[in-house]
């Protein structure tokens, strides 16, 4: 299993998204898939295949969400040693030697 390398601030990022879709976007899903059975036929109902749609694309979005959480490491910037050399976290300046 690969790791994912991340900044802290990269990872509460995605546990804010996680927790968002999970607590949010869900339960609205839900809501609107259940409106639109009310509404009757399935087959020509476009809330419901609008609702469903989203349902897929969000449920994909949380088991990819939670698999790179499961897989990522945290890296400490403060702890990566100054080498001079371009790692990942750092930050750089670009500086054009032709017009400074």
């Amino acid at each position: 299993m690969q790791m994912i390398p991340m900044t802290q601030a990269g990872k509460d990022k995605l546990e804010a998204q996680l927790d968002h879709l999970k607590k949010v976007e869900r339960p609205q899903i839900t809501e609107a898939i259940a409106s639109a059975r009310e509404l009757g036929d399935l087959k020509e109902n476009a809330e419901y295949h609008a609702a469903r749609e989203k349902q897929g694309y969000t449920e994909a979005l949380i088991r990819d969400i939670e698999d790179k959480l499961s897989r990522c490491q945290v890296i400490d910037l403060s702890k990566l040693p100054n080498t001079g050399k371009v790692v990942f976290g750092a930050y750089i300046t670009i500086e054009n030697i032709e017009t400074e």
